[in-house]
């Protein structure tokens, strides 16, 4: 019985989340499903992270147990025979057995798309968030700017476990041209439940003229202990990375 790592594409609009439910379509139970087709009798395998409904990814990881008698690229090239169109393995390579997708990871990076229109786009509009008024990107830019470092985030999200910790640690945070589109990375030691979507959110309105840069500090300060009121729509945020290596800063 060997350990393995994969890391996960998938196009998240039509799953309802990652994590396995009682009804709902999902990652999770998708990729169970095409393992159980080949052989694999296990009940549930282990992630880096849950995202949620309508939120993509590039780089989730996952750990199985599994006696495969093949090569790593066969059994990549089986799961995904056994997958339907909007998920697919990207990497598989054997691990030793103390690894863990979620509790070994040192750093996770996510990516969120946006673009600025008064039309509607619906073609872009499924990858991305059509933002009007336009979000001046120096704003955005000088917004990113306050995320850097650790704080408490507890205006932007809740803990994944009741009375959990609200401090993480960001190692970078920026905005970024890419064609038409402006699109926000950050990476961070963890993240709260829907940390990323508010930080967007927050950041928009800054962009728009809204708020003033400054004000994000005060939102990391602690003492806003209500979560803000808005909440970038999912299709415009993708886990693009679960990384694994010590990091600085």
């Amino acid at each position: 019985m060997a350990h393995y790592k994969i890391i996960l594409a998938y196009d998240g609009t039509s799953f309802q989340g990652f994590q396995r439910q009682e009804k709902g379509r999902t990652v999770q139970s998708a990729i169970e499903a095409a393992l159980r087709n080949i052989g694999w009798q296990d009940t549930s395998i282990l992630a880096a992270g849950r995202t949620d409904s309508g939120v993509h990814a590039t780089g989730q990881v996952i750990t199985v147990e599994f006696g495969w008698q093949h090569s790593t690229a066969s059994l990549r090239d089986a799961i995904n025979a056994n997958l339907p169109p909007d998920v697919a393995v990207q990497n598989v390579e054997a691990v030793d057995d103390d690894f863990h997708p979620r509790y070994s990871a040192t750093a996770r990076c996510y990516r969120y798309r946006m673009f600025c229109d008064q039309v509607r786009q619906p073609m872009r509009e499924r990858y991305a968030w059509r933002v009007w008024p336009a979000a001046s990107l120096d704003r955005l830019k000088e917004a990113a700017g306050y995320l850097v470092g650790t704080h408490d985030f507890s205006a932007f999200g809740a803990p994944h476990q009741p009375g959990g910790s609200t401090i993480r640690k960001i190692f970078a945070a920026n905005w970024m041209v890419e064609g038409s589109d402006l699109v926000f990375e950050i990476l961070g030691n963890a993240f709260l439940y829907h940390m990323v979507r508010r930080l967007v959110s927050c950041q928009v309105e800054i962009g728009q003229e809204k708020m003033n840069p400054e004000e994000i500090s005060g939102l990391l300060s602690g003492e806003h202990k209500k979560l803000i009121q808005g909440l970038a729509p999912p299709q415009g945020l993708v886990l693009s990375e679960v990384i694994y290596h010590p990091l600085n800063g």
